[in-house]
């Protein structure tokens, strides 16, 4: 039965959400008093020290950050060559190399069960980068890339499951979204997911056991992602903040079935001509605070001539 419904402006964009649910009823303010009494959520501490701000945006006045407080992940990471990389990112970025020749490439998958957006899923594929500020890469930014404390990406495609995830995510973030069916289990035993594309049909599959899963308290590890995209003419850089809760990873995994389809994630990763997986990461369990992209400098183009 379909879950009844009411509609919400976004900067002139008229959009349908759920009746009831946290962005209907608290519109990115929810209570977290509330959040704490579900019980698919562990606490609410990590969002307690992360105050909201209220700010104009494209798509109107809103608050940040976005708070997701139960979350599931998986990213798939694969070598690539540089060559294909380049092809796929503007001039202005470039890849993060792990050889010479030699970049990373990701197809990630998230569930999000409970955030002031209501429940949706999501599916990307991104490239790891250079910080877009620096020139040359730096020993400590390659080790702390891929320990996966601060990742720099860029998102060649980024489908979600809800309306309203599409217009924030486009209209707000700059970021390649479309709404279509797209359905991600992620539990202790397995990661299940499946992509559609426009007419219905798979674009896009992944299966796998998940990795062994370590238990961490709330604030013991917390990772950053940053993303970059274009707004309008201007660069813009948005930092997620990861509190991660349950997590484990495999090294050069295998029984890890990707299945590419036709449709524009599997367009994508096709154009890296990815090589065979190095590390496949699952969180069972995290919360996540997004933030609005902020105007940005990149290095200038001279830098990688």
């Amino acid at each position: 039965m379909a879950r009844e419904t009411v509609t919400v402006d976004l900067g002139g964009r008229s959009v349908d959400v759920p009746k009831g649910g946290l962005y209907d009823r608290y519109r990115m303010d929810s209570d977290l008093d509330i959040v704490a009494a579900d019980p698919r959520v562990s606490g609410v501490g990590f969002f307690r020290r992360l105050p909201k701000t209220r700010v104009d945006s494209p798509i109107g006045p809103t608050l940040t950050p976005n708070f997701y407080y139960r979350i599931a992940t998986a990213r798939l990471t694969m070598t690539a060559p540089s060559r294909a990389i380049r092809r796929r990112l503007p001039e202005e970025l470039s890849p993060l190399e792990v050889a010479p020749g030699l970049g990373l490439v990701s197809v990630m998958l998230f569930r999000y069960d409970v955030c002031d957006i209501d429940f949706y899923t999501e599916a990307a594929v991104g490239i790891a980068v250079r910080p877009a500020r620096h020139g040359r890469l730096g020993f400590f930014d390659l080790v702390t890339g891929l320990k996966n404390e601060h990742l720099h990406s860029y998102v060649l495609s980024l489908p979600v499951s809800s309306e309203i995830a599409q217009v924030r995510g486009h209209n707000g973030y700059g970021f390649p979204k479309w709404v279509t069916s797209l359905d991600v289990d992620i539990d202790t035993e397995r990661v299940e997911a499946r992509v559609a594309n426009d007419h219905g049909e798979t674009d896009l599959t992944l299966s796998a056991a998940t990795p062994r899963q370590t238990a961490h308290e709330s604030g013991e590890q917390v990772s950053s992602l940053t993303s970059y995209t274009t707004i309008g003419d201007a660069w813009h850089a948005t930092l997620s903040q990861t509190n991660v809760l349950s997590a484990g990873s495999a090294s050069f995994p295998r029984g890890v079935d990707l299945r590419l389809g036709e449709g524009r994630l599997s367009d994508d990763v096709r154009s890296l001509d990815p090589h065979k997986p190095i590390r496949f990461e699952v969180m069972t369990e995290g919360q996540l605070a997004l933030h609005l992209p902020v105007p940005t400098s990149v290095r200038n183009l001279e830098v990688r001539k």
